[in-house]
């Protein structure tokens, strides 16, 4: 019986172990679909998509006034002054910028040294540490961010309130042809009313006229 049993326990442990790997697959599969996407990644995949049109990486020192346009990345060490008309600037958990910055978006998760003056949005990170400063209509601050220096957000809702209202208040654009035509129907019943008052002067000449003969009549 000892030699009979041994096949049936190896097949009831062939069978056991293939439950076991139905009902709990590996743990890589499980995870594969969310997986985090790495920094390089996402570095990657903005430059492929033409989204990033500068980048400073970990390591490298740049020094004088830097002017971008669309999107810059910082994670290295950049001086001077950073400027761009509607781009926005990435400093990672590694960058460090000591300049002022002019940009229409701020994403700040490393460190800046110097005023930031942002025309739509600036979102300081958890690991952010900014000494200065900052300007803007919308401000998102993470727990854990560091900032040192005033705040301002009503200076820039006002101007852009007063864009907006410059630009409402230009008047609407007239179309020559119509002062035209409205200048010409004037001159028009200007002359209209001439020749009619030319027609009653020649009508109450002519009455006088008659008068004068009949008075001539009744005297002969």
């Amino acid at each position: 019986m000892g030699r009979g049993s041994k096949p049936e326990q190896s097949d009831e442990l062939g069978y056991q172990a293939q439950t076991a790997a139905t009902a709990y697959p590996p743990a890589t599969e499980q995870g594969s679909g969310a997986r985090v996407v790495s920094d390089s990644e996402n570095i990657a995949r903005d430059i492929k998509e033409g989204r990033l049109s500068g980048f400073v990486g970990h390591g490298t020192v740049l020094n004088g006034d830097t002017n971008f346009q669309m999107m810059l990345r910082v994670d290295g060490h950049l001086t001077g002054s950073v400027t761009s008309d509607g781009g926005t600037l990435i400093i990672g958990t590694n960058g460090q910028v000591d300049a002022n910055v002019s940009v229409a978006v701020a994403n700040i998760n490393g460190a800046v040294k110097g005023d930031i003056v942002a025309t739509e949005k600036i979102h300081l990170g958890r690991t952010a540490k900014v000494a200065g400063n900052i300007t803007c209509p919308k401000l998102v601050i993470e727990d854990g961010a560091l900032l040192e220096g005033s705040c301002s957000m009503i200076s820039a809702r006002e101007k852009e309130e007063a864009q907006s209202t410059a630009a409402n208040s230009q008047p609407a654009y007239q179309s020559p042809s119509s002062s035209y035509s409205s200048s010409y129907g004037s001159t028009s019943s200007s002359t209209s009313s001439s020749s009619i008052a030319d027609d009653d002067d020649d009508s109450v000449t002519a009455d006088d006229d008659d008068d004068d003969e009949k008075s001539e009549s009744a005297t002969v």
